[in-house]
């Protein structure tokens, strides 16, 4: 969602307003006619884009997981045999980007996941689980003798320090979006050394 450089579609803005609105008030708090307000349509005009709010929450958690796996995977094919710790600083920046851009749908997926229905709960899982293995598999390719199980526990550490956004404070107290993400990109790979060291 981030990466998009051309106009959202009216579903998209219907989405990222969705998003916000759940995650300042939660998914009960928040009626369907307050996020057509919010893209100046109708309440009911919704339902010609979604079936209803558990459409949206479904679409927003597993869309979510899809695009990080498909960003993550054309990373790795544009860096071909590149260097592997260049690798690793792609997949960094590209979780970054998704961590200060679209913070609402960190906040959806820590309290609002246990709403999904089972088969969109285990889709979320399942993409979730491809996204950690890529991460563990180019972790490994920069430090061999890293066993995988610690691997997978470096790259889930190191998701719950990006994932962190939302709790960082206002926007006026950060440093500013590339000194954050500076901050941020140095505190991963930092991260993943200390864990290579203890092997």
């Amino acid at each position: 969602m981030a990466t998009r450089t051309d106009a959202p579609t009216r579903r998209e803005q219907i989405l990222k307003e969705a998003a916000r609105l759940f995650a300042e008030r939660g998914f009960h708090g928040v009626g369907v006619d307050e996020i057509g307000a919010a893209v100046g349509i109708s309440g009911p005009g919704l339902y010609r884009h979604f079936a209803g709010k558990d459409a949206m929450l479904a679409e927003l958690l597993v869309g979510i997981s899809g695009q990080l796996l498909t960003g993550a995977k054309r990373r790795l094919a544009e860096a071909g045999e590149g260097a592997p710790e260049a690798v690793l600083d792609s997949l960094i920046e590209g979780h970054i980007d998704f961590a200060l851009d679209d913070r609402p749908l960190i906040t959806l997926h820590d309290r609002e996941l246990d709403r999904l229905r089972d088969s969109d709960r285990k889709l979320v899982r399942q993409l979730q689980r491809q996204y950690v293995e890529l991460w563990v598999e180019v972790v490994r390719g920069v430090w061999p003798a890293v066993a995988e199980p610690t691997a997978r526990s470096a790259v889930h550490s190191v998701f719950g320090l990006l994932n962190s956004t939302p709790h960082l404070g206002r926007p006026g107290s950060l440093p500013g979006r590339a000194g954050t993400a500076s901050l941020l990109h140095r505190m991963a790979r930092g991260a993943f050394a200390a864990a290579a060291e203890g092997e």
